[in-house]
């Protein structure tokens, strides 16, 4: 099981590979939205901003978000680990369930060219 430390290693790992993209993803990162990512198996929530295509997490809170972000994530830590780590494709664990991605219905769109 991977921990929180590791989960959080892989949001800077991620913000960092939206920051690098070009073109499409680039543009669909470059968004100004509070962001979520629960991990579910530590029951710890990541909460912070995305902004001009960096993952900003501001805070670490115990337990479910608690305030209800514009962008939420929710995961199991191996799960974001292994995908930052190219390991499993997003779009094949969303479909899944394993992975859970909730936003107003523009920025689903906008964020479908991150998958």
């Amino acid at each position: 099981m991977a921990t929180i430390e590791e989960c959080r290693s892989a949001l800077d790992k991620l913000s960092e590979n939206l920051a690098g993209a070009n073109g499409d993803v680039r543009s669909a990162a470059a968004l100004d939205r509070s962001l979520s990512c629960h991990i579910t198996d530590l029951d710890v929530t990541f909460a912070g901003r995305l902004r001009d295509g960096r993952i900003e997490v501001l805070d670490t809170l115990q337990g479910p978000p608690r305030e209800r972000a514009e962008i939420r994530l929710t995961m199991t830590g191996d799960d974001l680990v292994s995908m930052v780590n190219g390991e499993l494709h997003f779009a094949k664990a969303w479909g899944s369930g394993r992975v859970r991605l909730e936003a107003g219905l523009l920025d689903l769109v906008r964020l479908r060219k991150l998958l």
